[in-house]
C-alpha cells in the first residue's frame, strides 16, 4: 500500500514544531474537533502537509472558494508529488438551476456549461478514493451535494486485465450501461470506438487513450496512448473502468426505481387533484412520464440527479450521497479558512431547498426531488471522523467545539461577531488543555513580522494611492487594492491604467482559471497592482505584495470587519517591507480591533526574534503553472507574450520558470501540428538565452 510522503527541503521552524506536535497528540487522544490559528506566512499548508504524513490516512480538505482550492491543491501536489493529490470544485462554468416564478408565471430550464477539464479531475478524485488509500483531495464546499451513491459507482466498475478472456460484443454493452457512447469518428473523453480487434476508450477520468487489442476472446495488450498523436506512453497489465458518470444504477435497482416513481408519481396525482390543482398535475404527469421512458431506454436523464433519493433507495428526508461517502470512516478533514467555510456549509441547505419547494408545489418535480440537496449542517457535522479547522481568525464556532469537544446547534450568525474576542477569552483555558485542541502558530519560519499599519484620510485617496503604487513598482514590489464594489474595482483599474500602471481587477465574475493566472502574471510582473474586493483576502499566497491598500476602510460591515482587516493584512505578512494603508476618515471597533491583535502579534514576533538572533527575510516561493496538473497548457504566439512580458525585469528564479513555460507552451504546439508557433516560441527561447549568457558576463 501506497503511504503519504512529504517531499521538501524544509523542516518545520518557528511554530511549527509545537503547533504540529500538539495537533498530532490531540487527534492521537481520539478529540474529534481541533483549531490551528495560524497567521498569514507562518505556514499552515506545510504543517498540514507534516500532520497528513504522519497520520497517514486519506484527507479531504474544504476551502470556500475554487481559487483558493486551486492553490491549495498545487501545493499539496508539490508536497505529495508521489501521492493521490486531487482537485474537486464544482465543474459549471456557467450554472443556471431550474426554477419556477409563480409571480410572472416563468419557468427558467436548468441551463448549465459544463467545464470538461474540471468534470474529469472530479471523476479522477473519485476513482482514486475507490482505488487506492494514499488520497488527498482539496474541495471547495461543492462537496456536500448529493454526487450518487458510491456503492453503486463501485459495484458497476470493471476490472480489466491482460490475458483475460472477454467477449468483445458484451463488454461494449457493459460500457454502454455505464454510460459511455460509441463514437468511431470523434473520441472524447467518456467515449469508446472499435476498428476490428481493437477497443480504444477515453476513461471519465483521463486524457489519454486505453488500447486493447484482442485475439479472439482475449485480450492480448492494453495500451496508453497520446491522445492527440497516438504515440504509445506506456503498456499496462490491468486498469479499472469505472462509470462515466457519478449517477450510475445497476440494471435490477434501476428496474426497482423506474416503479417507485411510478407509484409516487400516482400518488403526488391524487393529491395534486383533490386540491383543485389540475394543471400542475398534467404538468407533471407530462414530465416524469417522459423522464422515465428515458430512464427505460438509455439508463440516463438530464436532471437524473432529481430521482437520486429514489434511485439509491434511500427513505425520504434521508441526506444524499456526497463526496464524504466515497471516503473511508476514518478520513482525516481540514476545513481552510473555517472561519469562512464553516458558515458556508452551514447556509447552503435553506437556499436550495426554498427553491426546490416551489419546482414540487407547481408540478415540476416530484416531492423526491426536495431530497437532491446539499447536506444540512448536522448531517454534515456527522460524518466528520476528525477534523482541524485552519484560520487566522477563527470564530466562535470553532474555538468552542474545539473547547468543548461538543456539538451544538449551529447558527450562521455567531452571538459574538468580532471572532477574535472568543479567541482571547479561551487563552487561559488553552494552558490548561493538556494535549491541546487549540493551537497558536504566529511565529514564523522566516522571522517576518505582521506588516506595519498607517490611517489616512479618505479625501484624495486616490491619489495619494497611486503615489504609493509608483514608489512600489520602482522596487519592483506588487501591490493589492481592496474596495467595496464590483463596479469600483473596475473603474479603479481603469484609471490607474490611464495613468500607466500595469493593473488588473479580480472579482466573482472572473472565470475559475482565469484568476489563477491572473494572479500568477501578478507575480511574475504582467501586473504590478491587482484590485478586488472579497476575493484577495483568505489564503492568497503572493509574496512579492508589500503594500496592501484598503479603501474607504471606515464603512464598517461585512467587507469591513474585524475579519476582513485580518485577513487582507494578512496579503502584506509575506514581505520584508510589508505595509497596509488604511483610508478612513474615523477609526471604527473593527479598525482598532484588528490594529491592535496586529501590535500584538508584532510584539511576539519580535520579542522571538531578538531572543534567537534571527534576521527576518522575505518569503521566496516558486512561480509554478497556475493550472492543475493534467489540464491543458494553453499557449500564444511569440509575439504575443514577447509583448506581454519582460525577461529583463524578472529574476533568475522567474527567468527559469518562464522559460520551463515556454518549453511546455513548444511542446504542445508541435503536438498540436501548429509547427509554425512552436518554430516561433523556439525562436524567442533561443533569443532569451542568448540575452542571458551577455549580461552574465
Amino acid at each position: 500500500m501506497s503511504k503519504f510522503k512529504l517531499q521538501s527541503k524544509f523542516q518545520p521552524a518557528g511554530d511549527q514544531p509545537a503547533a504540529i506536535e500538539g495537533l498530532l497528540k490531540s487527534l492521537k487522544a481520539k478529540r474529534r474537533y481541533q483549531t490551528l490559528l495560524g497567521v498569514t506566512g507562518s505556514g499552515k499548508t506545510f504543517t498540514m502537509a507534516n500532520i497528513i504524513e504522519k497520520i497517514q490516512k486519506p484527507t479531504l480538505i474544504i476551502s470556500h472558494n475554487k481559487t483558493l482550492a486551486a492553490q491549495l491543491a498545487a501545493e499539496f501536489q508539490e508536497f505529495f508529488p508521489d501521492n493521490a493529490v486531487h482537485y474537486f470544485v464544482s465543474y459549471y462554468d456557467y450554472y443556471q438551476p431550474e426554477a419556477y416564478i409563480p409571480r410572472s408565471d416563468t419557468y427558467i430550464e436548468k441551463d448549465t456549461q459544463i467545464n470538461e477539464e474540471i468534470d474529469r479531475l472530479r471523476n479522477a478524485a473519485t476513482q482514486s478514493l475507490l482505488s487506492r488509500k494514499d488520497v488527498l483531495i482539496v474541495a471547495s464546499v461543492s462537496c456536500i451535494y448529493g454526487l450518487g451513491n458510491p456503492a453503486n459507482y463501485l459495484e458497476l466498475s470493471l476490472a480489466i486485465k491482460k490475458g483475460q478472456s472477454l467477449k468483445r460484443d458484451k463488454l461494449l454493452r457493459r460500457l454502454t450501461d455505464l454510460q459511455f457512447h460509441r463514437n468511431d469518428i470523434d473520441l472524447q473523453r467518456g467515449t469508446f470506438r472499435v476498428h476490428g480487434d481493437v477497443l480504444e476508450i477515453i476513461l471519465s477520468s483521463e486524457d489519454t487513450i486505453i488500447r486493447m487489442d484482442f485475439f479472439g476472446d482475449v485480450l492480448e495488450k492494453i495500451e496508453r496512448l497520446d491522445a492527440v498523436s497516438g504515440h504509445k506512453i506506456e503498456e499496462l497489465d490491468e486498469f479499472m473502468i469505472f462509470p462515466a458518470k457519478h449517477f450510475v444504477t445497476p440494471e435490477d435497482k434501476l428496474k426497482e426505481a423506474e416503479e417507485n416513481i411510478r407509484l409516487e408519481l400516482i400518488d403526488r396525482l391524487k393529491e395534486l387533484k383533490s386540491q383543485g390543482k389540475v394543471l400542475e398535475a398534467a404538468r407533471l404527469e407530462q414530465r416524469t412520464n417522459f423522464d422515465l421512458e428515458m430512464l427505460t431506454n438509455t439508463g440516463f436523464v438530464a436532471g437524473i440527479e432529481n430521482y437520486s433519493r429514489v434511485l439509491e433507495g434511500r427513505e425520504p428526508g434521508s441526506p444524499p450521497s456526497t463526496l464524504i461517502d466515497y471516503f473511508p470512516d476514518d478520513f482525516l478533514l481540514f476545513l481552510d479558512e473555517s472561519h469562512q467555510t464553516v458558515p458556508q456549509i452551514g447556509a447552503m441547505y435553506e437556499g436550495d431547498k426554498s427553491r426546490k419547494t416551489t419546482l414540487v408545489d407547481y408540478g415540476f418535480r416530484l416531492p423526491s426531488a426536495l431530497d437532491n440537496r446539499p447536506l444540512k449542517f448536522n448531517e454534515f457535522e456527522k460524518k466528520i471522523n476528525q477534523v482541524i479547522f485552519v484560520s487566522a481568525t477563527p470564530a466562535e464556532f470553532e474555538i468552542e467545539r474545539s473547547l468543548t469537544q461538543k456539538d451544538t446547534k449551529f447558527v450562521t450568525k455567531s452571538k459574538r461577531t468580532e471572532a477574535e474576542q472568543s479567541i482571547i477569552d479561551a487563552r487561559p483555558k488553552l494552558k490548561q488543555m493538556d494535549p491541546p485542541s487549540i493551537v497558536e502558530q504566529i511565529i514564523r519560519p522566516t522571522g517576518l513580522i505582521d506588516p506595519t499599519i498607517e490611517i489616512k484620510p479618505i479625501k484624495n485617496q486616490v491619489d495619494d494611492l497611486i503615489e504609493r503604487i509608483k514608489e512600489r513598482i520602482a522596487k519592483h514590489q506588487r501591490v493589492l487594492v481592496a474596495t467595496l464594489t464590483k463596479r469600483m474595482a473596475e473603474e479603479l483599474a481603469e484609471y490607474l491604467k490611464e495613468d500607466g500602471i500595469k493593473v488588473q481587477y479580480m472579482h466573482s465574475d472572473v472565470d475559475t482559471f482565469e484568476r489563477l493566472e491572473i494572479l500568477r502574471d501578478l507575480r511574475l510582473g504582467v501586473y504590478d497592482v491587482l484590485v478586488g474586493i472579497n476575493l484577495l483576502r483568505e489564503g492568497l499566497d503572493l509574496p512579492e505584495v508589500s503594500l496592501v491598500a484598503i479603501l474607504d476602510a471606515d464603512k464598517e460591515g461585512f467587507l469591513r470587519s474585524e475579519t476582513f482587516f485580518m485577513q487582507m493584512m494578512g496579503r502584506a505578512a509575506r514581505h520584508l517591507e510589508g505595509h497596509v494603508v488604511m483610508y478612513a476618515d474615523r477609526i471604527t471597533g473593527s479598525m482598532q480591533r484588528a490594529i491592535d491583535e496586529t501590535n500584538r502579534r508584532r510584539k511576539l514576533q519580535e520579542t522571538y526574534n531578538k531572543k534567537h538572533g534571527i534576521t527576518p527575510q522575505s518569503i521566496q516561493k516558486a512561480i509554478g503553472d497556475s493550472r492543475m496538473a493534467g489540464s491543458k497548457v494553453e499557449f500564444e504566439t511569440a509575439d504575443d507574450e514577447q509583448k506581454r512580458r519582460d525577461p529583463g525585469k524578472m529574476d533568475k528564479q522567474e527567468l527559469k520558470f518562464y522559460l520551463d513555460e515556454l518549453n511546455e507552451q513548444m511542446d504542445l504546439a508541435s503536438k498540436n501540428l501548429e509547427f509554425e508557433i512552436a518554430a516561433k516560441i523556439r525562436d524567442r527561447i533561443e533569443e532569451i538565452k542568448k540575452i542571458n549568457k551577455l549580461k552574465s558576463r
